[in-house]
């Protein structure tokens, strides 16, 4: 064997020998962790931001779920998941989910029944509290723009099957998800109809409405309304639509 051939054995050898100590140290191979398919393990990311009550420990612009209409979660699960609604962790978190597995998440938050905290005290001028309450209440006939309690329910806590209660919410949260509706950053099963409201509404009407409504103290216990008895004010598709 020529002195070539010998250094590549010799490192050759060497190398084996040092992974077998290294093998020889780290033990035993450790089985692959089994994560149990459990409700509870799927619900874990949801409560990261969402908190295990579904109240939010993720900030203002983190929405509580607890409570709301199970077709309403699903909604914004599929939404979220297809690509209507924006937001990464979401769509990292729902890529690969099927519809049953949204469906059973959807259902659990919808049950879940916590006491609301005391509404933020409004730093809004009177005028303009006053005039978010018009358009949360009786809307603006003239711009043909339906009050928000003909969907939302006539004390704004939601209505079955899918319409979401708009109290106990930021006022940043509302602000930015009627601006996302208005810029079209954000989408429903068409036709939209919360898209169509939000562009008859100015900017200074978004923020009238958020910010009464964040002012709003809720319902003990805050109950979605039964279906409406009436046709909507507007065609909206994301009133609960089969799956």
């Amino acid at each position: 064997m020529n002195r070539q051939a010998r250094a590549v054995a010799t490192c050759a050898g060497l190398l084996a020998a040092g992974l077998f100590r290294l093998a020889l140290a780290a033990g035993p191979v450790q089985a692959p962790v089994q994560v149990p398919d459990t409700l509870a393990q799927r619900l874990a990311p949801c409560t990261a931001c969402h908190g295990v009550e579904g109240r939010s420990v993720g900030g203002a612009y983190v929405p509580r779920i607890a409570g709301k209409p199970a077709g309403y979660l699903f909604e914004q699960l599929l939404n979220f998941r297809d690509g209507r609604r924006h937001n990464a962790t979401m769509a990292g978190l729902l890529d690969l989910l099927p519809d049953a597995y949204l469906r059973e998440i959807a259902q659990h938050f919808s049950t879940l029944d916590f006491p609301h905290d005391r509404p933020a005290v409004p730093g809004a001028p009177p005028a303009l509290l006053a005039r978010g309450e018009a358009l949360a209440r009786r809307g603006d006939p003239a711009r043909e723009l339906p009050a928000c309690a003909e969907c939302h329910g006539a004390q704004l806590t939601g209505a079955l099957p899918a319409m979401p209660g708009l109290l106990g919410l930021p006022r940043d949260y509302l602000l930015a998800q009627l601006g996302a509706w208005r810029t079209g950053a954000r989408h429903a099963v068409a036709p939209d109809c919360m898209s169509e409201v939000a562009r008859r509404l100015s900017p200074d009407d978004l923020l009238a409405v958020a910010a009464w409504l964040s002012a709003q103290a809720v319902p003990q216990p805050m109950r979605p309304a039964p279906p409406p008895d009436r046709p909507a004010p507007l065609r909206c598709g994301s009133a609960g639509h089969p799956r």
